[in-house]
């Protein structure tokens, strides 16, 4: 029996569904699938022309699918009757919103990528059959290709390469990314006089967001009395991210929750040392001694920045995990003065999270549930 498949999801953008959906597809397509790729406007801008990869949109004629797998959110999933519908997607709490548990009904299955993602569906009511836990993944080969730093001057006039401690994070304008808690651990960790510079690069949801955001900083972090901050917006290429990485030392999160980073899985084929909350995803795919491990007990849901609140109407009256900020802020102070990093699982990584295997995944879970509708 070949599979057939309509997917439905981002694939013409920058953000990590954008590039998830666009690896599945590709090796759907590489096991002998047939596809038909429907875009879901609206949730990305569309990369740049010479950056998109245009093969995707040879996928786009209407094929007679038996399946339609949807990547996104299931409150934007319109099922399509007389089809086997299945849900990809992920959540970072410990429950899902009720709406969600509700409309899991409406899927032949739920496709999540750790673990820990299926137990938050499951502590809301969705049965453990209708759940399957379909890994995404990293492209290792591709980062572990050494990269020119991106050359990028500070206000004070230093070029970024010039300092011995680069720390990245690379993450969206939402308040589950805690950039209110990253920066107030830099101002509590760091001085002007360190060899130390902190590099951001985020998007935000929507023009307002960056204003709002510095308004909130301003209000509440002093942040004239730490290290300098080199701030990047704006699109880049996976050639551009690749430098990026190569432009830093350690890669560092203080998210609340996640259902897989791709930031940080790709800065560790890079070779950065990683700083971790002990959580969600990171869970997954990091053991005791790939990362310095900040503790992160469960905590209500709080947004803490104006920026992206309106993503209260997802986590209200769930938990997700805060970064002990306290620990944080020892484990940079200790780096900047001298104290070694971790290694980074780089090899590991690039062996057991491969494209090819969340590919062959994601295509036994697909025919698994064509096999069980009849091969409707």
């Amino acid at each position: 029996m070949t599979l057939s498949v309509e997917v439905i999801g981002p694939f013409k953008g920058p953000t990590g569904h954008d590039r998830h959906t666009r690896e599945f597809v590709r090796h759907l397509v590489r096991l002998g699938a047939r596809v038909q790729l429907t875009p879901l406007n609206g949730w990305s801008p569309d990369l740049p022309q010479g950056v998109r990869d245009t093969w995707f949109d040879s996928l786009m004629a209407p094929i007679d699918a038996r399946v339609v797998l949807h990547f996104t959110m299931p409150s934007l999933c319109r099922p399509r009757p007389g089809k086997i519908n299945v849900n990809y997607t992920m959540f970072e709490a410990d429950r899902i919103p009720a709406d969600w548990a509700a409309r899991a009904a409406m899927h032949e299955r739920i496709l999540v990528p750790t673990e820990p993602c299926r137990d938050a569906w499951i502590n809301s009511g969705v049965p453990a059959a209708k759940l399957r836990v379909s890994p995404l993944a990293v492209d290792g080969e591709f980062f572990a290709e050494p990269a020119p730093p991106l050359s990028l001057k500070l206000p004070n006039g230093r070029d970024l390469g010039s300092y011995r401690c680069r720390f990245l994070n690379v993450a969206d304008l939402r308040p589950r990314k805690n950039h209110i808690g990253l920066l107030r651990t830099w101002a509590r960790a760091t001085r002007p006089d360190d060899d130390a510079v902190l590099i951001i690069k985020f998007t935000a949801p929507h023009p307002a967001a960056f204003q709002m955001f510095w308004e909130d900083v301003q209000r509440t972090i002093r942040l004239e009395q730490a290290a300098p901050i080199a701030v990047m917006t704006g699109v880049l290429s996976d050639l551009e991210l690749r430098s990026l990485y190569c432009s830093a030392t350690h890669y560092w999160s203080m998210s609340c929750g996640e259902g897989w980073d791709f930031p940080m899985m790709e800065s560790a084929i890079a070779g950065l040392h990683l700083i971790a909350p002990r959580h969600s995803a990171y869970r997954t795919y990091l053991g005791d001694d790939d990362a310095e491990w900040i503790a992160a007990p469960a905590v209500p849901a709080v947004m803490e920045s104006r920026a992206g609140a309106e993503d209260r109407i997802f986590f209200d009256g769930t938990n997700w995990w805060k970064p002990d900020e306290e620990m944080a802020a020892g484990i940079i102070r200790r780096i900047i003065d001298g104290g070694e990093s971790k290694r980074p699982p780089s090899e590991r990584l690039r062996r057991e999270h491969t494209w090819q295997a969340a590919g062959a995944r994601l295509y036994e879970v697909l025919a698994e549930v064509t096999e069980e509708s009849g091969g409707r």
